[in-house]
């Protein structure tokens, strides 16, 4: 989701952070500028070079091999681009239902995710037995966040991340999903070529922040590895898994006021995305 809501502002991307870009929030808490509540938080603002030492050694500590760390962050620098982007987004989202629906949702896009919907049939029969998310919900969301793949972000994940935690208003939301990110290339899920996203350090299809991929992520295609970016059984069924997880109730509606509604507030906190995803999945379930 790179054309992200912020809570009621825009985004877009998965999970993004604390800010709510337009995907899982990963349970994140909006943090006031400066917050920092973990004992062992780098001290943000400062000199760059310094932050970066200090996150490496809590990194270590977390049993992230230096190896990992020297490949990921030996020589990042801070993104300008990226902080002013982020300023850019904070602002209120003024679209109505209606008027953001319109841009999102039109013929083609329909047309897209139905044929994608027909042709991983099977697979997502299977996701919807074992988690009992429908097939147009998971469809929906895999087309909104990156129409399916085509546009999942091409910044370096590590970079915008330490950027972010750098930066004092959030700075333990992004910490922590710095922490998350490494933790993702430690355990092999991708290689650190891949660690390629969006503007708040989401990866994959349907951009999930790092904690989230570590938190939900599911290795369906059996391969040992959680791949966001280029498996399609682990992307679709992690995001089912994120919903289920979350009390997703099978069978039960998913329109404004329900249960399942406000389940998607793990993925997005903005009333119109959720009632965009909603609309979408019903236009391809007809």
């Amino acid at each position: 989701m790179l054309k992200r809501f912020f809570a009621t502002v825009f985004c877009s991307g998965v999970l993004c952070s604390g800010i709510l870009y337009s995907g899982i929030l990963a349970s994140s808490v909006l943090l006031s500028p400066g917050s920092v509540t973990r004992a062992e938080a780098a001290q943000c603002g400062g000199d760059f070079n310094a932050f970066v030492a200090s996150i490496s050694r809590e990194a270590q500590a977390q049993g992230v091999s230096q190896a990992v760390l020297s490949q990921a962050l030996g020589g990042v620098a801070q993104d300008q681009a990226v902080l002013a982007f982020d300023r850019r987004q904070r602002g209120t989202f003024n679209k109505t239902f209606e008027q953001y629906v319109a841009t999102r949702v039109g013929a083609a896009r329909i047309k897209r995710a139905s044929a994608m919907m027909q042709r991983h049939s099977a697979l997502l029969a299977r996701i919807e037995q074992r988690f009992g998310v429908p097939r147009q919900i998971v469809v929906a969301i895999w087309t909104l966040e990156t129409d399916n793949g085509a546009d999942m972000g091409k910044l370096s994940v590590f970079r915008v991340l330490a950027t972010m935690a750098h930066d004092c208003r959030r700075t333990e939301l992004f910490q922590s999903e710095l922490l998350s990110a490494l933790k993702i290339v430690q355990r092999g899920d991708l290689p650190l070529g891949e660690m390629i996203g969006a503007y708040a350090g989401e990866i994959g299809q349907t951009q999930f922040l790092p904690s989230s991929y570590l938190k939900y992520g599911v290795d369906f295609d059996g391969n040992g590895h959680v791949d966001l970016r280029r498996s399609v059984p682990d992307v679709l069924a992690s995001t089912a898994n994120l919903l289920k997880t979350n009390g997703w109730k099978a069978g039960a509606p998913y329109g404004e006021g329900t249960a399942n509604f406000e389940v998607m507030r793990e993925w997005n906190r903005s009333s119109v995305y959720r009632k965009t995803i909603g609309y979408f999945a019903d236009q391809l379930a007809q």
